[in-house]
């Protein structure tokens, strides 16, 4: 794939994001067995640590919608190369059931193969996280 077609389908996926598209219509846009790592306090949040198959991106856009409340998602920069889109920005939202907000930086590495993100890989400030998700 061309460096122009990991871009096209890198912003296909922040627009679906930002839509709020249906969940299962973002999947649409990974592979059956993409693997999902977002680092941080297992056990805190359900997407946090390593799951894989398509469901998981579901589960994730779902799950975080339900628990968190966007306040602000900012794309600074995107990097692409021959199979990755690297996404760099700062977000803030606030954990719906501590009241308590996060502001980060992050990054997300999409990974992709034959036209679908095969991997999907966030970086932000994990303590934070931990910290607002903690009652």
């Amino acid at each position: 794939m061309s460096q122009d077609d990991i871009v096209h389908v890198a912003q296909e996926f922040l627009s679906r994001m930002g839509s709020g598209a249906d969940p299962a219509e973002i999947a649409t846009l990974f592979s059956e067995e993409m693997e999902i790592e977002i680092a941080g306090d297992t056990g805190v949040l359900p997407w946090i640590g390593k799951q894989s198959g398509r469901g998981a991106i579901a589960a994730f856009v779902t799950d975080s919608r339900a628990l968190l409340e966007r306040l602000r998602f900012e794309v600074h920069a995107m990097l692409a190369g021959d199979d990755r889109a690297v996404i760099l920005g700062a977000l803030a939202s606030k954990v719906k059931h501590t009241g308590k907000t996060i502001e980060t930086s992050f990054a997300i590495v999409l990974t992709v193969a034959h036209g679908e993100i095969v991997r999907f890989h966030m970086l932000e400030d994990s303590f934070a996280v931990s910290q607002a998700a903690r009652a």
